[in-house]
């Protein structure tokens, strides 16, 4: 016992360490490629300003060239020049866009965190579905009835002496008749539950289902012209459903109001139906019609489908879970969703499908499920899926919070030092991933308040700190307010999303280009 305790604690120690190990090389690699951006930075500028004087566009700096030294070539030159492009618009805005694309690399990763605890979440589901129970689709009833076939040969033999005799030979094929119902009626109730795993929760259900419905008596006759006998008193009636572990109750089988049979495991057909369960019947006494009725109590999760089976299909599915998505081969002829729940219903035709309603499943094959609608309880828009969205949005918000920067070092006359505009952006960047981490423990919208006033207070004193103006650093918070509102508009929007998010591009365009319109103005009029 204490060897399999050092042993398991040799690993775990063992798996931290490499852990450890792999997020400091993650952060030594990181920041060797933010020197080796910076670098690649400074010698395009080194290099635009080499090319700006070669052809006569950035004048020598002051004191050059006075005394024929050849002192606009020297580093100390191209230091003056670049402390003079500093102060031009042109030059603040290369520096914006540089920024931005630096803090595209925190931004990436925090997305990579996303899609790691994303990838976790939904191994949680499968888990929690493996428990409690998969995907459920429900397959048939059918009807098998056995038969036997004969098949008489003549074959002529000769003896040694030359002499030829006939005999007849004999052999038997046990063959299975598949008879569909003529009509089938599904009735299913799903009422969603909550199971959490850890920080993790998963939408499951519990399926109370009704299948009733009636079989023609069938011609097997018609099958095969080498038919012996049927045995009517072998048949059975076969129902398949996809995850049989979740079965949680079945009643008996109600058959032609005559007696209730107990079902067994297994479909016995397992290539066409692969888990399910059947009951034997004896169909010796002729009816040319029978009934049948029969309950299910069944957990599942993601969805519920079937397989019109029935020469006329009816399916009415209901449950309290306010977010379907109907699919499948057939939509629902009708539907109502409420923010209490839903209500569907299909009917479908046998013609609608590519296998008959009756035929031998061991010399006819046919796929009986290519044919399949249903519902899946669908998640409109869920926590990881929301927050990706939102990083989608971090180039606008760090391009947006910049400017709004920039306009203000116009209005103040004061330069922010290019260090302030990292920080903010590192802030920025640091909002999506306190989302992540406050919103897997206190829902979505607790947490994008709580995160969204994190960054904002601390942008703003930091603001308040660089400009040294407490009316335009609340002017600043304000519009970090109005950003991050319409970011959580845009995020809860599912099907205008793209149209709010157009909009609201065209609107900063147009205030952009409104406060940017007299720039350059008193430069032509007094040339």
């Amino acid at each position: 016992m204490i060897t399999v305790s050092t042993t398991k604690l040799r690993i775990l120690l063992f798996s931290i360490i490499e852990s450890e190990g792999r997020l400091v090389m993650s952060v030594v690699f990181g920041l060797i490629g933010l020197l080796f951006l910076l670098a690649v930075f400074a010698g395009v500028v080194f290099f635009a300003i080499f090319m700006a004087r070669k052809i006569g566009l950035l004048k020598p700096s002051d004191g050059e060239g006075v005394d024929g030294e050849n002192n606009g070539s020297g580093f100390k030159s191209y230091i003056v020049d670049i402390k003079r492009l500093s102060d031009s618009l042109v030059f603040r805005f290369i520096m914006i866009a540089a920024l931005v694309g630096i803090m595209m690399i925190p931004l990436g990763m925090v997305s990579d965190v996303v899609r790691e605890r994303s990838s976790s979440y939904h191994g949680v589901l499968n888990d929690i579905a493996g428990t409690w129970g998969h995907r459920q689709q429900l397959q048939g009833p059918a009807l098998l009835i056995p038969y036997t076939e004969k098949f008489t040969s003549v074959k002529v033999l000769t003896d040694k002496d030359g002499n030829e005799r006939k005999v007849n030979k004999t052999h038997y094929e046990q063959r299975t008749a598949i008879v569909l119902p003529e009509d089938l009626k599904i009735d299913a109730n799903l009422l969603g539950q909550t199971r959490k795993r850890s920080i993790y929760e998963s939408l499951v259900y519990t399926a109370d289902i009704k299948v009733t419905g009636s079989f023609q008596r069938p011609d097997i006759a018609s099958l095969s012209n080498h038919i012996d006998k049927i045995h009517w008193d072998r048949a059975w009636f076969s129902l398949g459903i996809s995850d049989t572990q979740a079965i949680n109750k079945v009643s008996q089988l109600s058959w032609t109001d005559v007696k209730q049979v107990d079902f067994e495991p297994g479909t016995k057909i397992t290539k066409t139906f692969a888990n399910g369960f059947h009951a034997p019947l004896d169909l010796t006494n002729e009816k040319s019609k029978y009934q049948f009725f029969l309950t299910i109590n069944a957990n599942g999760s993601e969805g519920f489908y079937f397989s019109p089976f029935g020469k006329t299909t009816d399916v009415t599915v209901t449950s309290d879970w306010p977010h379907p998505s109907f699919q499948g081969n057939v939509l629902p002829d009708d539907h109502n969703v409420t923010d209490t729940g839903f209500k569907a219903n299909w009917s479908v035709p046998h013609l609608a499908r590519n296998y008959p309603q009756l035929w031998t499943l061991e010399t006819q094959k046919f796929d009986v499920n290519e044919f399949r609608a249903g519902v899946k309880l669908f998640e409109s828009v869920s926590l990881y899926s929301k927050i990706t969205r939102a990083i989608k949005y971090g180039a606008l918000f760090f391009i947006l919070t910049y400017i709004t920067f920039l306009l203000f070092e116009l209005g103040i006359g004061r330069r922010l030092h290019v260090v302030q505009y990292g920080m903010i952006g590192l802030a920025l960047s640091m909002f999506y991933l306190t989302l992540l981490s406050m919103a897997e423990h206190a829902g979505f919208f607790n947490a994008y308040i709580s995160a969204a006033a994190i960054i904002i207070i601390m942008i703003s004193l930091y603001a308040f700190a660089a400009i040294r103006s407490l009316g335009k650093t609340t002017l600043i918070s304000v519009l970090l307010v109005g950003l991050y509102t319409m970011l959580y508009s845009m995020l809860n929007l599912e099907d205008y999303a793209l149209l709010a998010g157009t909009a609201l591009l065209l609107v900063i365009l147009a205030v952009m280009m409104y406060l940017t319109r007299n720039i350059g103005r008193n430069n032509i009029a007094n040339p």
